[in-house]
């Protein structure tokens, strides 16, 4: 028998308050991917077979290389949200979670920088 309360038990372990921006922030990457993705698509397909110097005329419209900086930022968000929900949800113990998270985290930043700047400079040379 424990003196504590039941309020004092499960203190730090109820809601953090920010699992409904969670959620709507995969939502909205969602729904902001579909468009993004078929006009990425698009793009490639018609671009496929075109030398480089054709390439880099296209992105170097500013709508074009807006939409393909939005399109990585939101890829790279996306994925970092999902794989912080299946941490969550499937990976014990707790500070592998949090290290799998980290990890998870900093790669994916760098990917999404890495590739960001890749676009910038091909745009802007």
């Amino acid at each position: 028998m424990s003196i504590r309360t039941p309020l004092a038990n499960v203190r730090g372990l109820g809601s953090a308050k920010d699992g409904t921006h969670h959620w709507w922030m995969q939502r909205v990457t969602s729904i902001a991917l579909v468009p993004l993705m078929l006009w990425f698509i698009f793009a490639m397909l018609r671009y496929s077979r075109a030398e480089y110097e054709v390439f880099q005329h296209w992105l170097s419209n500013p709508i074009n290389a807006g939409l393909m900086v939005t399109f990585l930022f939101a890829v790279f968000y996306h994925a970092k949200l999902g794989m912080q929900v299946i941490y969550e949800d499937y990976v014990r113990p707790e500070w592998v979670m949090y290290l799998a998270l980290l990890v998870t985290q900093f790669v994916l930043f760098l990917l999404g920088a890495i590739s960001i700047i890749s676009v910038l400079k091909i745009a802007l040379a």
